[in-house]
Formats: structure tokens, sequence, C-alpha cells
């Protein structure tokens, strides 16, 4: 199997801490991550990522959307929040048991974030391959 690689528009929701509403109930701090977590299911399904089921590497690349303040002539690195730690936990969610089982199965991960170019949407770049490939 090849490697796949697949682009997600929209901004990257991260998947962080739950809050505690009472009586052992638990709910997303972020109302932002169900649909983007959506979205990156649906996208997968709709170019028909096939599910793998041995070992993958994955490499991330996150396009977070440019503050107003960041100047025009050059694009610092993207520092602040979210992290990167919880932008991937929530992709992973999104494609366990479609593009792979279960993201135990991931052995190999590359992910980055930087902020947008000027006119650049955001979004996430997602590359899946079987251990054995090589990643460009």
């Amino acid at each position: 199997m090849t490697a796949t690689t697949f682009r997600v528009d929209g901004i990257p929701a991260p998947q962080g801490s739950k809050r505690h509403v009472g009586r052992g109930i638990l709910i997303e701090s972020s109302k932002a991550l169900k649909p983007w977590r959506e979205r990156i299911a649906w996208t997968a399904r709709e170019l028909g990522v096939p599910l793998r089921t041995g070992a993958v590497t994955v490499q991330l690349a996150f396009v977070m959307p440019r503050p107003v303040s960041t100047p025009k002539r050059r694009t610092p690195p993207a520092m602040r929040k979210p992290d990167l730690d919880k932008l991937t936990r929530g992709v992973f969610d999104a494609l366990s048991g479609l593009c792979f089982e279960d993201d135990a199965r991931i052995v190999d991960l590359r992910a980055t974030k930087r902020l947008a170019a000027v006119g650049e949407q955001p979004g996430l770049t997602i590359t899946i391959a079987d251990l054995t490939e090589e990643l460009a």
C-alpha cells in the first residue's frame, strides 16, 4: 500500500482537558473539537483512505490561522496555543478505526505547526504510510 496524503481545510482544534460537570459526567473543553474531528473523518472517507492494520508512520503539518497583528513581511513561528500534542490527539481520535485500527499502531510520528502565510488558508496536511514505506 502506498503512502496516502490529504489535506483538511479549517481551523485545527485541540483535544485538551475534559471538564467535570457533575455526577461523573465529563465534557470536552473545546466546542470546536467535535466539528474538526468530523471534518477530518469525512475527508478521509470521501477520499477513500485505506484502513491500515499494521504499524504506521504519520506526518501531520498544521497550518494555524494568521493573527491580524502578525507582520505581513515575515511569518514568525507558531509558538502560541494550542499545544502541538493536543492538536495531534484530536486527529488520532478522528482517524482511529478509519485509517488505522487504533492510534497505538502509530510507531513513527512527525508533527509540525506553523502560522499561515499571507493569503493561505489554515488546515492540516496528513500523510499516513505503512512502516515499511518511506515518507517524503
